[in-house]
């Protein structure tokens, strides 16, 4: 066979001596031989961000690393197809095999999460949250309306009808744990659309312990009266009680929703059950298919049986065309969730979290909360007299990516921040375990004791060149004992 086209393939092949073949490997190294000669600048990106990633430490709590077979499914000839609607009810002709796609994603998710129903087409959890947010409103707002109007159908509404449920709509509150005490900016924040959609109250931590009181919490939503409380997280290092919130929401009149993006995969997982569980509890969950879940990026939704069919109107409500070949990867990842080495590998992102936590507090680092009950951890870089920004950058400089990140209460504001949030996720799929995070707490402690603001500027630092050394050969000697793909070879050789 000529491989003169497919250079790294043909390496591949030569370098196996008769071990059997990854067809894995196989497919991804053909795909990037031609890449390289169909565009060059492309291939040489895609090469260099693998060589990045391999040679880094992933602390990124959002991120993580699929499978081969994940990337494969959404890389694709799916990616040619528009399927607007849902199984067995397309705007477009020609979407059987999307159907079936759809159709066993959609029940690997049902399945695996123990829900009612899901709904897999939301490109990103943002989406996944707009998606939500517009199904409850029609379900609680829209339909009732429309039936005390004699219609079955809100879009037949005359004019001035209309006007009245536009501002209906519009007039309905929602109460959702605050930015900076670790919710995401798709709920309520005042930058992003949802705040638009309703009237928006927010919830926050104790300023002593940086945890939710439900006591409290209680007691605003029983003031607000939300149409929606919306419990979930983006930054909280702690479990949630849903049986609780479930509680609050019922006697508040509220529908009970949650973003469970961060920590869905603790709970396909089994990590987390029982009140832990918020399939269980909520009447609608949203979430990645990333982060903990380990699949490509997207979002999907799962509800209780009276908001299925708000939810399938998705497309043409609030989303374009859905993607198939990121249906797919999705179906892939939650067929690979479904199995028992996800829930050891589940069970070992929290207990590295809580092992880092404790190696970050045994090099004197302040860990938010004192610890960490699921995949992530905060910790207050201010304390040491430099910003988040200042923290973030000096430790990417040496091989550790992770992001900055406000704390409840924080001075310094969104941008610059007086913290880190650092993730386990990644280092786990990698194959890490305890003992080196307690090497990863080490490192990052170096860095940040010799991590110094450049005059008067919270985001340009100076870093003495030992420490940044010290770190380096940490990192270093890391990645190259717990390698990221390593069935590819060296693709860029």
């Amino acid at each position: 066979m000529n491989f003169s086209s497919s250079p790294r393939l043909a390496r591949y092949l030569a370098g196996t001596d008769g071990r059997p073949v990854n067809p894995a490997a196989v497919a991804q190294l053909a795909a990037l031989d031609h890449l390289s000669v169909a565009a060059p600048g492309i291939a040489g990106a895609i090469l260099k961000e693998l060589a990045d990633q391999r040679a880094t430490l992933k602390l990124i709590a959002s991120e993580n690393f699929s499978s081969l077979a994940v990337q494969l499914a959404q890389g694709s000839w799916l990616t040619d197809k528009y399927a607007e609607g849902f199984p067995g009810h397309r705007f477009y002709a020609g979407c059987e095999n999307v159907d079936t796609i759809e159709a066993e994603a959609v029940k690997l998710a049902c399945d695996l999460f123990g829900a009612d129903h899901a709904y897999v087409q939301p490109h990103s959890g943002a989406d996944a949250n707009l998606v939500a947010f517009l199904a409850i409103l029609a379900a609680r707002v829209e339909a009732p309306l429309a039936r005390e109007l004699g219609q079955t159908d809100a879009a037949k509404l005359p004019p001035e009808e209309w006007e009245k449920l536009r501002v209906a709509f519009g007039s309905q509150r929602l109460l959702a744990l605050d930015y900076y005490a670790g919710g995401h900016l798709t709920h309520g924040y005042r930058h992003n659309v949802s705040s638009r959609l309703f009237e928006v109250s927010t919830y926050t931590v104790d300023r002593a312990t940086s945890l939710i009181d439900l006591d409290a919490l209680r007691e605003q939503a029983l003031r607000v009266r939300p149409l929606i409380l919306l419990a979930g997280y983006s930054a909280y290092p702690r479990r949630l009680d849903f049986a609780r919130l479930r509680a609050i929401a019922d006697e508040a009149g509220s529908v009970l929703m949650v973003d469970m993006a961060h920590f869905a995969g603790l709970v396909a997982g089994k990590v987390f059950t029982g009140a832990d569980d918020p399939v269980a509890y909520a009447d609608v969950v949203t979430t990645t298919t990333h982060k903990t879940l380990r699949g490509p990026r997207g979002g999907l939704v799962l509800c209780r049986k009276p908001f299925a069919e708000y939810l399938d109107r998705g497309c043409p409500m609030i989303l374009g065309g859905p993607l198939p070949h990121v249906m797919a990867a999705k179906a892939v990842a939650l067929r690979e969730a479904g199995t028992p080495e996800f829930r050891t590998y589940a069970a070992r992102i929290v207990e590295n979290a809580r092992a880092l936590a404790a190696a970050c507090q045994a090099q004197g680092l302040h860990v938010v909360t004192g610890g960490t009950d699921n995949h992530l951890l905060l910790l207050d870089v201010g304390r040491l007299g430099i910003t988040g920004r200042q923290a973030e950058s000096a430790l990417r400089a040496c091989g550790i990516t992770l992001n900055r990140n406000a704390l409840p209460f924080d001075a310094n504001g969104p941008w610059y921040t007086s913290g880190l949030r650092l993730g386990t996720p990644a280092l786990t799929t990698r194959g890490l375990g305890p003992a080196e995070m307690a090497t990863v707490a080490a490192a990052v402690a170096r860095v940040l004791r010799a991590t110094t603001p450049e005059g008067d500027s919270r985001a340009k630092y100076q870093l003495a060149d030992d420490a940044a050394d010290e770190a380096r050969a940490a990192v270093a000697a890391l990645t190259a004992a717990f390698p990221l793909y390593p069935e590819l070879g060296d693709p860029a050789a």
